[in-house]
């Protein structure tokens, strides 16, 4: 049975009454109307938790950014990302920056914590409940921490008085985020029935805490609790790359967190933004030449490597296997038909259809079959949160970090770059911190490519700053495409080159706190440096 639990809405008029614009969640629900009557029993709590469930995260946010890193581009700039990943987005100008500050799940997390205590219902249950709020609560304030720097660590439903809080500082969110997730781990079950699949378990709250001690150099204590994860038994990887993300395969031992979808109820409505032009899509999403070069030949090496198998005049074979089942690329055959970037004549020329992909590239992650759905543009689709891939390759990494590298690093890489096809690492070559540190990273950009969590991994490596420099380049301009065959022409070996980014080191590690924001909080909170 498909579970409903994060998706049902609990309407915020049964929690909010509007009155003066609030500068955390800047929507009009400053005040609670809360006579008591609410959240007794047990049914009533559950209600209430779904509704903290509503919201903490959306796939739209998971596909999109990818878009400020080096993986993708944002075409459509009022989308809100294509400011962001180029460097010039401003406080008044913030694109999507003004709808990730928010603090309204943030808002009806401890509305939630604040209340149950009065609910009459079985204790465990009672406890379990207030550790999964705890874990929602603990994620927005990492991504808000990472994404702003210094925000307002808010515990408590706030009266109008008390709105115009001060900012923390990241370190003190931090710190707030790893002993909250410590303590709902310790609460939380390892795994649930059918019914309340999409719930968060013990591993949920671990991999969260793993992200956040990760993105604080914290190697041992990321070994720790990766150690910890792997130790409950509880996650493997699904045996097929490509359909780990397909609807039919949903909720397998690979995923410790998702946002649920459920279509023509609650559907995910954004999966068709990006598909090719010819398909309807809007190619709002599309993979950059910098990460297609990335995926290594199917004898594990880079493609500039000597003997690595790459050629250049036919690039996408005896690649990884990722590559095929994460991008659409020119001469691929992908519903149907072969897919044509390079022709005037397409609908998917990268160079003069609106909505065709810039960089000629399109993501495929989710949609192998885009006929295999009724209505691309309302899916059941589940979004991937976190999946063990990632708790494996951070392991792995922490471990080089630390300087302990032993036989583990090299079984956890195996069992990733194994999935793909790949051979195993080989040790001769990779036997040294910097040559396994080239090779885990580049590891998890190519295993979550889409996903996004690359941005997070180049701010926390402190790479931005020169990958994001680079042009996003595509395809080569011009060539054609053998609709009977797939055979790929090309009259050209200049990259189409979309777009030029900038990248300053002294600011854009984090985005701009929104003005509006600031104003509201009457200067209680600043903005970020050189902003």
């Amino acid at each position: 049975m498909r579970n409903i639990i994060p998706i049902i809405l609990l309407s915020s008029t049964a929690l909010f009454t509007s009155c003066d614009k609030d500068f955390l969640d800047q929507q009009y629900k400053d005040q609670f109307n809360d006579n008591g009557s609410f959240l007794t029993s047990e049914k009533e709590a559950t209600q209430a938790l779904t509704g903290v469930y509503n919201g903490w995260e959306a796939g739209d946010y998971v596909f999109y950014l990818d878009c400020v890193s080096d993986n993708a581009f944002n075409y459509h700039a009022h989308e809100g990302y294509q400011a962001l990943g180029n460097g010039t987005a401003t406080p008044t100008a913030s694109g999507a920056a003004g709808g990730r500050f928010s603090y309204v799940t943030i808002r009806k997390a401890n509305w939630f914590l604040e209340n149950i205590t009065k609910a009459e219902m079985n204790e465990s249950t009672k406890k379990r409940y207030i550790a999964e709020a705890r874990v929602i609560r603990a994620y927005r304030y990492l991504d808000l921490a990472i994404l702003f720097k210094n925000v307002p660590l808010v515990t408590k439903v706030l009266p109008l008085d008390e709105t115009l809080q001060e900012s923390n500082t990241q370190q003190e969110i931090l710190d707030f985020v790893v002993v909250e997730l410590t303590e709902a781990a310790a609460d939380l079950p390892l795994t649930y029935g059918a019914a309340d699949k999409g719930r968060f378990t013990k591993g949920a709250a671990l991999g969260f805490k793993a992200r956040a001690l990760a993105y604080q150099n914290k190697h041992d204590d990321v070994i720790q609790v990766t150690d910890e994860i792997i130790g409950l038994g509880q996650y493997s990887l699904f045996a097929d790359y490509a359909g780990l993300f397909e609807i039919s395969n949903e909720n397998n031992a690979e995923i410790l967190s998702d946002v649920q979808y459920i279509e023509n109820i609650q559907g995910y409505t954004n999966l068709g933004v990006i598909l090719p032009n010819s398909l309807g899509g809007w190619g709002s999403i599309v993979p950059t030449q910098n990460l297609v070069d990335a995926y290594q030949t199917a004898a594990g090496k880079f493609i500039d490597e000597a003997s690595s198998g790459y050629v250049a005049t036919n690039p996408y074979v005896n690649r990884d296997s990722r590559l095929t089942k994460t991008v659409v690329y020119p001469g691929q055959l992908y519903a149907d038909k072969y897919h044509d970037p390079l022709s005037p004549s397409s609908d998917d020329y990268s160079q003069g259809k609106d909505n065709a992909s810039k960089t000629g590239y399109n993501f495929k992650k989710y949609i192998q079959s885009p006929k295999s759905f009724a209505n691309v543009w309302n899916v059941g689709s589940n979004i991937i949160v976190q999946r063990y891939a990632e708790i494996l390759l951070l392991n792995a990494e922490a471990k080089i970090e630390a300087d302990q590298i032993d036989n583990s690093v090299y079984s956890n890489l195996n069992l990733v770059r194994n999935r793909a096809g790949l051979p195993d690492v080989d040790q001769a070559v990779y036997n040294s911190k910097a040559s396994l540190q080239k090779l885990v990273r580049n590891e998890l950009r190519v295993e979550l490519a889409g996903e996004g969590r690359r941005f997070f991994d180049l701010v926390r490596w402190k790479t931005a700053e020169v990958v994001m420099k680079l042009p996003v380049q595509g395809t080569f301009k011009s060539g054609t495409v053998n609709q009977t065959t797939g055979a790929v022409t090309y009259t050209s070996t200049e990259r189409n080159t979309v777009e030029n980014r900038t990248f300053d080191p002294a600011k854009n590690y984090f985005w701009p706190i929104p003005q509006s924001v600031i104003d509201n909080s009457k200067g209680a909170i600043t903005q970020n440096a050189n902003y």
